[in-house]
């Protein structure tokens, strides 16, 4: 088959604030092709993805994506491959082309998988798919003791692990941060897992970054997660020297795959984590999957939106027995939650499976959609670049 058109939906949701939580919008991709269609979902400023997507060449290798997919063939995992390798040549110098090629190629994967009859970790090689441990992806609260009433009402949800981040976390004094890192061990209890997102706060700044270790020892954090820049290498692996007990977390940031191997190899963290909607797409995350089990560390997918997101987040490391703990999200805004019919939801023994169904085995449910759709029209002159298609 071929692919016959790539959809973009930017949905929002009324109101955006400046918390940092990636659900309250979203791009929404859908790929047709021989009578079948395939869903994805971008991570990043929607205009910005939908314009990659659509803008004008400016020479040979900064083309838009879609003259690297429109009209492809696409009939086995290897033709989504060589069109992520058309795609990084052709947009060589389109800085967004990765971000908006991730939805898209989750599309093409649906789409494959749905037209096979196959769930995409199926088609990555895998015999079998483990269920994955979620941890509860929370923001820390204003107050400690917000923070402590946030690990209780997760607890009490089900969870047995636990990630707070952001929300002042390291913009403050050291004494503050412990406060919140007790707060939070006390909300989730003795045995659960404590996890910690830093939001790259510190920069570089190693010395900032240190002076929260003994914090987070004491409390029995299993992770810092991104303390600096994605692509601050040496401050990580100075960090990783001095981080004793808590082992270093990173990678949502990669948006290729070499940068995710530069933090396993030079930045020495204990734990990957991918972002299916940055890094290129599923394929790409597989590989930094591969990769990182022959380096001993780790494999976590990263996601704060959807189910189908999750979805998609789960299908490269669904076969890796040692991989099991997952992103959960835990708290998403309504627009993120009514994407899909379907929603994955923890079994009786508190573990999330990815689903076993065709394609990403989920369902878009576009009529629930409908209130949060933005309307966009992208002109260069008199021509019409890209206009949102009807929710019908």
């Amino acid at each position: 088959m071929r692919i016959e058109s790539v959809d973009f939906f930017y949905l929002s949701m009324p109101e955006i604030t400046l918390e940092a939580d990636g659900s309250q919008d979203a791009l929404l991709v859908r790929a047709t092709g021989g009578g079948f269609e395939g869903w994805g979902e971008c991570e990043a400023s929607p205009l910005v993805s939908i314009a990659a997507f659509v803008t004008p060449r400016s020479h040979g290798v900064c083309q838009p994506v879609a003259a690297s997919v429109l009209g492809q063939t696409l009939d086995e995992p290897a033709d989504i491959r060589r069109i992520a390798a058309l795609v990084e040549r052709n947009s060589m110098d389109l800085l967004q082309a990765a971000h908006t090629f991730s939805g898209v190629e989750m599309a093409l994967w649906d789409l494959l998988g749905k037209a096979r009859g196959e769930p995409v970790w199926k088609l990555l090689g895998y015999d079998r798919a483990y269920g994955k441990s979620p941890y509860a992806s929370l923001l820390f609260g204003d107050t400690a003791q917000e923070t402590l009433e946030a690990g209780k009402a997760a607890v009490a949800r089900g969870f047995r692990a636990i990630k707070f981040g952001w929300a002042g976390f390291g913009e403050g004094s050291v004494d503050r941060d412990a406060e919140h890192l007790h707060a939070a061990r006390e909300g989730l209890g003795p045995d659960g897992h404590l996890l910690v997102d830093a939001g790259q706060i510190w920069v570089e700044d190693v010395e900032a970054a240190a002076a929260r270790i003994p914090a987070l020892e004491a409390v029995r954090a299993t992770w810092l997660e991104e303390p600096f820049q994605a692509s601050a290498y040496g401050a990580y692996g100075q960090l990783a020297k001095r981080s004793g007990t808590v082992k270093l977390a990173g990678g949502e940031g990669a948006h290729n795959v070499h940068m995710a191997k530069h933090l396993i190899d030079f930045g020495g963290v204990g734990f990957i984590q991918i972002d299916c909607g940055r890094i290129g797409g599923i394929a790409a995350a597989k590989a930094v999957a591969d990769y990182a089990v022959g380096q001993g560390v780790a494999y976590v997918n990263h996601t704060f939106t959807s189910h189908l997101a999750l979805s998609a987040s789960l299908q490269p490391f669904a076969g890796l027995r040692d991989s099991r703990i997952c992103e959960y999200p835990a708290a998403p805004k309504a627009l993120a939650v009514d994407i899909t019919r379907e929603h994955l939801l923890p079994d009786g023994n508190g573990e999330v499976h990815v689903p076993d169904a065709p394609g990403l085995g989920m369902t878009v449910d576009l009529d629930r959609l409908k209130p949060y759709q933005r309307s966009v029209e992208i002109r260069v002159a008199d021509q019409l670049l890209y206009s949102s298609p009807v929710i019908s």
